[in-house]
């Protein structure tokens, strides 16, 4: 019972028993043609009879042979994909090879047809003419045509799913019929009672590329122990190859990916195309049949968040997902959704999904790309295209392009009533963000909002405002909420707390997301990257002196930071990061990856950008460097203020690359390095780029989304390797894992909290509610064609709050002004989870963001500039940790979202610049420098930034608190270690000195805490 053949058995009698097959015969199978032919017959004789007696008219004996012969033809002009989804010619005539289920069940021919299918397992299949010895331990074929081979492995007689694999690449040659690509079998499983890999291309030993098709196990790769006693892998044979899920991926998902390269030659540029038969995997299977399942039973009016790392296949899962939506019907036959509406910024979606589609459906028009502008969209979405591809921020102005189009006597009827819209989001947090969302369910619920209107909120209490501003209002209100005619499915890898608590359909852990492929398990089957597996951080250590004779009072906090930035661009320290890159990059990187690898240098600024460049290119020049070229990347355009009088871009820098160029500039062999501020750190993808140089402060989702620019598999690509001048490793882990297994949400949002704002707001007494009225009416009342009369009058009504913000002393102001900020913010994301329908609140809302935007700044939100004052007295640059960043260990912390707590400042206090240093001096009893001082200051204010210590703050004493601050102050002394050795020595190594120390900064850290102060005033140590 240990043996292979009871393995294949157990197989071969689910699927005969459960799954819907018929036992096939061996000896039935031709190996010259490829084919079990008497099946081809018998099945073209049952389903399509007057097509095979006219052809037995013309061929009489010789009608089989003639037939098999056309479609040996076709299969190899046309693929068998495409021959099985819709037929093939022979004698003028097309001739179906399978029917695939309908849509709905108002089709009973249709539904009689599919019944005539007959797919069939046949164990020990021999397939060669020229070693007829060799078989398969098992083929999987739909009316004759093999469409899946199985090579089954039992670990029990020494033998694994690596064996089956070894089998395929080296025993099992592609040019045999059954394996040649496109034209026989579409997958081939290799299989054991533990594991499942598949291929849908055999080529040989080096080129045969296996994908893991496994479940999971405990957010890694693997697959779990069966709960029924039965085999890990039995959902491959029990769920997957059954006949109706088999004749499922045959028709809707199975594709072949076309791909296009240019490589530049000596005699020009030539064209290679790739063709990639396309089988979903299996967490991609399972989420969308998931998704699906739940529309149908739901119907419209959920939010669905799909959490799938990168590597997951997003593209093509969308694309399923996208067609499946648009043929949707629900168990009454009745149409689930009328359009699918996708937002994406993604300019290589549309293509890659009008192309899928048009497989499966094999006609134009089903996908259109809005990419001419908002007039096209509505043209779309009144003409009820089934799936329409656009950016959120048409969205807005179909109201003006609807006018436009009538003034131009097009007139388009956008009427949503008793319609329905699937919209997927790809890239979650990115699309849903703000007003321009609400815009997008205010378009799709046109109807569906103007009826609730009328029949409810028209007679509430709302007497201070004019029916046209009344109705206006309500329309701005209702759009906020979930709408009962629009699901959504959103995409992330890395969902924000806001973005669990919109798409908040649970999932099968009775929380969101709906669906789960970890970072972890990606990492594992080896689809991206692990980019923090060779980590190595540096330290910059170094002393600031004062440089002039008087001893200026300076603002404590920017003085802090003014000593940062100074030293963060200062010639020598910039001269000694580029000549650590580049002597990295020659003797470590640019070898990798046949010599093709490729690196980015991420930067504080565009003005970092910038100098960077400039003593890139210089040491490459001094040192007579070859064969290492940089490109930089900044927007806009900068003014080093040590050069007043020049000006600088990316274009010019990058000696008249455009901007639109530079990604297929760096991906040719010219250039090897791209040095960034701000941009290519998400959504871009270059396979061929292996280390990464940080020299800025990255945190959460940033930090994740920069550092996955490594994570592209590239052949020959077996590492990657992070360099990294300012973050230390705790900083990069806590960044990380959120994201590498599942994202816990935090305690949802107290939505009473609103009403706690809105009542401390009217108290300060800067605004009254008959001005709020006032501000409302002229804002509602003709909001899509204001005129100047109507900004006139705006601003003399909101100005009468200024003033009286004005006089308020100068903490009431910060007060009042950070809590109106927490209640704009707070709302936008509340409204959208929690139906208030409190006109009041959207009232001030509105009013809030106008008056935000008139309320003056602080005199002192300026720069300051502290270069004259001190000068560089010492510098080095040191390495402090190399190795691997283990996210295996730990436990994520929850995401929280927003509180009442506002954007506070803290009151600057001012101190002679070398009292800072005397202060420490006296205390402690040491010699300290100004970097010492910041230091201290630095520490206070990354603990004051942390989301963690934030909510720990808010809902603990401070002996409670105590303790998780205790928990990450050597993470926070050694993350601001930018000061001299001495002080981080005394730290580590002296109790008192450290305790006192602590005790300072709990004390500082849990005060500006609780009060909001956010950046507060640092004081004595004590």
């Amino acid at each position: 019972m240990h043996q292979e053949i009871y393995f294949e058995q157990a197989m071969e009698q689910s699927l005969i028993g459960q799954g819907g097959y018929e036992k096939g015969d061996a000896a039935g199978f031709d190996a010259g043609h490829g084919l079990f032919p008497d099946e081809v017959i018998a099945f073209v004789q049952a389903s399509q009879p007057r097509r095979w007696q006219s052809l037995v008219k013309l061929q009489g004996e010789q009608a089989g042979e003639v037939l098999l012969g056309a479609l040996v033809k076709e299969l190899a002009s046309k693929h068998a994909l495409h021959v099985l989804r819709h037929g093939f010619k022979c004698f003028g005539k097309t001739f179906r090879l399978a029917f695939f289920a309908p849509n709905t069940g108002m089709n009973p021919e249709a539904a009689e047809a599919y019944g005539h299918n007959r797919l069939r397992v046949t164990r020990q299949v021999h397939f060669s003419e020229k070693h007829p010895k060799k078989s398969l331990d098992m083929v999987l074929s739909v009316n004759g045509l093999p469409v899946v081979t199985l090579e089954l492995k039992n670990p029990m007689t020494g033998q694994t799913v690596e064996d089956a694999m070894r089998q395929y690449r080296r025993e099992r040659d592609p040019d045999e019929p059954i394996f040649r690509f496109k034209q026989r079998a579409l997958v081939h499983f290799a299989v054991d009672p533990d594991q499942v890999f598949m291929a849908t291309r055999l080529a040989g030993e080096a080129d045969t590329r296996f994908l893991p098709f496994n479940r999971g196990h405990e957010f890694g790769a693997g697959n779990p122990p069966a709960a029924d006693d039965n085999y890990r892998t039995a959902y491959l044979w029990e769920e997957v190859l059954t006949r109706d899920s088999l004749m499922d991926i045959l028709a809707r998902f199975l594709h072949l990916e076309v791909s296009e390269k240019k490589i530049a030659t000596k005699r020009g540029v030539k064209r290679h195309k790739k063709e990639t038969m396309i089988f979903p995997r299996y967490h991609q299977l399972d989420a969308v049949r998931k998704l699906i399942a739940s529309s149908r039973e739901k119907g419209a009016g959920h939010n669905y968040l799909v959490q799938h790392s990168a590597g997951s296949g997003k593209s093509n899962s969308i694309a399923w997902l996208a067609h499946r939506l648009s043929s949707l019907h629900d168990a009454a036959d009745e149409k689930v959704f009328d359009s699918v509406v996708i937002i994406t910024d993604r300019r290589v979606l549309d293509q890659q999904l009008q192309n899928t589609v048009y497989q499966f459906e094999h006609k134009q028009g089903v996908v259109q790309k809005i990419d001419e502008n908002t007039q096209q969209l509505a043209q779309a979405l009144s003409s009820g295209v089934p799936i329409i591809i656009s950016t959120i921020q048409k969205f807005p102005f179909i109201t003006q392009a609807m006018d436009m189009l009538a003034k131009k006597g097009q007139d388009v009827s956008l009427a949503t009533g008793g319609k329905r819209f699937a919209v997927i989001v790809d890239e979650a947090h990115s699309s849903q963000s703000g007003e321009t969302a609400m815009e997008l369910r205010k378009v799709l619920n046109r109807d569906g909002i103007e009826s609730a209107i009328a029949a409810e909120f028209l007679d509430v209490e709302e007497e201070d405002l004019s029916e046209q501003a009344r109705k206006a209002l309500f329309e701005e209100m209702l759009k906020r909420p979930r709408q009962p005619n629009i699901s959504f499915f959103a995409f992330t890898a890395t969902p924000k707390f806001k973005t669990l608590a919109v798409f908040n359909e649970p999932g099968a852990g009775g929380q969101p997301p709906f669906h789960l492929y970890s970072m972890r398990q990606a990492i594992e089957e080896g689809f991206i990257m692990d980019v923090l597996a060779h980590y190595t951080t540096y330290k910059t250590y170094y002393g600031l002196i004062k440089s002039i004779e008087d001893d200026p009072q300076v603002p404590r906090r920017k003085a802090a930071l003014a000593l940062a930035r100074f030293m963060s661009l200062h010639p020598h320290n910039i001269a000694q990061k580029v000549e650590v890159i580049v002597e990295h990059f020659r003797n470590h990187t640019r070898h990798k990856i046949g010599g093709r690898a490729k690196a980015m240098v991420v930067t504080a600024s565009r003005l970092h950008a910038v100098r960077y460049k400039q003593a890139f290119d210089k040491y490459i020049e001094d040192n007579n460097i070859s064969g290492i070229r940089s490109l930089v990347a900044f927007s806009g355009s900068v003014t080093d203020p040590d050069f007043p009088d020049r000006t600088y871009t990316e274009v010019g820098m990058n000696e008249g690359i455009k901007e639109s160029e530079l990604p297929e500039k760096f991906d040719s062999e010219h250039y090897q390095v791209l040095l960034v501020a701000e941009k290519y750190q998400t959504g871009f993808d270059q396979p061929l780029l292996h280390t990464m140089y940080v020299d800025r402060r990255l945190a959460g989702i940033q930090a994740v989304q920069t550092l996955s620019r490594l994570n592209r598999t590239a052949e020959g690509k077996n590492d990657t390797f992070v360099l990294d001048f300012v973050n230390d490793t705790e900083e990069i882990f806590e960044a990380f894992k959120p994201y590498y297994e599942i994202t816990p949400p935090g305690e949802p949002s107290d939505p009473q909290q609103l009403y706690d704002l809105q009542h401390r707001l009217e108290q300060a007494q800067v605004f009254y509610a008959d001005e709020v009225n006032a501000f409302a009416e002229i804002w509602y009342r003709n909001r899509h064609e204001p005129t100047a009369a109507d900004h006139r009058r705006i601003n003399a009504v909101i100005d009468q709050a200024v003033e009286r913000y004005k006089a308020l002393p100068d903490d009431e102001q910060e007060g009042f002004k950070s809590q109106l900020a927490s209640f704009r913010n707070l709302y936008a994301f509340l409204a959208q989870i929690i139906p208030y329908q409190d006109s009041s609140l959207e009232k001030l809302y509105s009013y809030a963001r106008f008056l935000l935007s008139k309320l003056p700044r602080r005199t002192d939100d300026t720069v300051f500039e502290l270069e004259d004052e001190v000068s560089l007295k010492y510098y080095r640059l040191q390495k402090i940790s190399e190795g691997a960043i283990d996210l295996a260990v730990g436990e994520a912390k929850a995401l929280y979202g927003p509180t009442e707590v506002g954007t506070g400042r803290a009151e600057e206090d001012t101190v002679e610049l070398s009292s800072l240093i005397d202060r420490l001096n006296e205390r402690f009893g040491t010699e300290f420098t100004p970097a010492d001082q910041l230091f201290f200051d630095q520490i206070a204010e990354t603990a004051v930034e942390n989301e963690t210590l934030q909510a720990a703050a808010k809902a603990n004493s401070m002996d409670n608190f105590a303790y998780v601050f205790e928990k990450m102050l050597e993470g926070l002394f050694i993350e601001r270690m930018d000061g001299n050795e001495d002080i981080f020595g005394r730290l580590m190594n002296d109790d008192d000195f450290r305790r006192v120390a602590g005790d300072h900064l709990l004390h500082e850290v849990y005060h500006r805490l609780q009060t909001g102060d956010g950046a507060g005033r640092q004081g004595e140590a004590k």
